[in-house]
């Protein structure tokens, strides 16, 4: 079997050359939702026959995932650019491969899958992005719940369950959504009736469970923070498309906003996914209108911050589905630098993932960095190109956008952490009229 090529994602030396002012405008479809495909491909290896997903997106951590899943034996085959069927009959290994699982956080959902199906799965630490601590204890402690031994050694996990897993009523300690991902795909496969109370509801999570059921799996009460689970003996195939990502259509809403130029982005799930978005965005002064399934966002939009009743400085804050999505927190803090007034941005989620303002401040932002969760921005400020390197997925893209609204040149190093999340993007913004080139250094 040929090995899943990691191309057109590029390496660690790849860069972004940005030339900044140009107005970004056009049409722009968004890729399939990456924290719904990775969650999904993991649930392929529940079933015995060839789950088929649609919409995947074109990114670095699908492949990643990919390969994951092909070097436990099962058979991965791309069959169209966003088309993958993936047959989990039989596998040679209940082991991850230490080296790719550490690449990626996400490597840790295919515990659940393991451990339901056969009995047993060792995982190492998994990787991703560095925002601050990411416990696993609320995996742990479901796995352990329905049954199943964990060993917690210093840099693998080992987790048990030779008589198979006992569904439970189980109260997750905290909203997770990897937590409550790993914990309902290990249900279907459960003797008895499984609850999970406390469990996250983002929409991502209601994609996993709709496919669960079209693999023959009973899951009740999608998109509320109650799920109850019947376990089936076994599960088989399914045909699903994975939907538009809600996070890259909050991306592109922003650069147009604040590059000044009128771009419509289709089959965006305005109704579904962006009702809190908008609210935060207009607290920015940003606007958009509706149309159909489409987001249409206005060109030469007056960035204004709205205060607060009674003049009090408002705030931009996250937290679980169906609050501000903790993944376009960054991209916020460089759109308020390009809105007159003040604001505070509050991240609730992760304990790190401001760090990388001083980025912007080196470009010109008038940033008050409070502690490692909040950020007074005051604007609007001009930014002006620099060297830069991307830190994460989402710090990423927000220093993608700020070089596209700066006066000069900007190089950003590190791009494949942008690249683990947002597809093809220099070819995209290209065709929006974006002055970027990709180099390989």
């Amino acid at each position: 079997m040929t090995p899943i090529d990691l191309d057109p994602i590029g390496d660690e030396t790849s860069a972004y050359v940005i030339r900044g002012g140009n107005p970004i405008g056009g049409t722009v479809k968004p890729g399939g939702n990456k924290n719904a495909a990775l969650p999904m491909l993991a649930a392929c290896l529940l079933g015995g026959e060839p789950v088929t997903l649609v919409n995947v997106p074109q990114i670095r951590d699908v492949r990643m995932m990919l390969r994951l899943i092909e070097a436990l034996g099962a058979e991965v085959v791309e069959t169209a650019p966003d088309r993958w069927s993936i047959n989990a009959g039989e596998l040679t290994t209940r082991a991850l491969d230490p080296t790719l699982a550490r690449q990626i956080r996400a490597s840790f959902l295919l515990a659940g899958p393991l451990v339901a199906r056969w009995g047993r799965a060792v995982l190492p630490r998994p990787g991703g992005d560095r925002i601050g601590r990411r416990p696993l204890d609320t995996h742990v402690n479901a796995f352990r719940a329905l049954g199943a031994e964990v060993e917690v050694e210093a840099d693998r996990y080992v987790i048990r369950a030779p008589g198979g897993l006992t569904g439970t009523d189980l109260f997750l300690d905290e909203m997770s959504v990897m937590g409550t991902e790993n914990a309902v795909m290990a249900a279907s496969l459960a003797r008895g009736t499984t609850t999970i109370r406390n469990a996250a509801s983002e929409p991502h999570v209601q994609e996993l469970c709709r496919l669960v059921n079209g693999m023959g799996g009973s899951v009740e009460g999608i998109g509320t923070n109650v799920l109850t689970i019947e376990g089936r003996r076994s599960l088989g195939g399914a045909e699903v498309a994975i939907g538009p990502d809600p996070v890259e259509v909050g991306s592109f809403i922003g650069l147009a906003a604040v590059t000044g130029g009128e771009l419509r982005i289709t089959d965006a799930e305005p109704h579904d996914h962006h009702r809190m978005t908008a609210l935060g965005f207009a607290r920015l002064g940003i606007r958009w209108r509706v149309e159909g399934n489409d987001i249409v966002v206005p060109a030469e939009q007056e960035l204004v911050v709205r205060d607060d009743l009674h003049g009090a400085i408002p705030k931009i804050d996250d937290g679980p589905w169906p609050a501000f999505p903790p993944d376009l927190v960054s991209i916020m803090v460089v759109l308020a630098t390009q809105a007159t007034g003040t604001i505070l941005i509050h991240e609730k989620m992760f304990e790190s993932r401001l760090f990388w303002v001083d980025r912007l401040i080196a470009m010109g932002a008038r940033i008050v960095l409070c502690d490692p969760h909040r950020a007074v921005v005051v604007g609007p400020s001009k930014l002006f190109g620099q060297q830069l390197a991307s830190p994460d997925i989402r710090a990423g893209m927000a220093l993608v956008i700020a070089a596209l609204c700066a006066e000069g040149e900007s190089v950003i190093h590190n791009i494949h952490q942008v690249e683990r999340g947002y597809e093809l993007l220099h070819r995209r913004l290209s065709s929006l009229g974006a002055d970027v080139e990709r180099v390989e250094r």
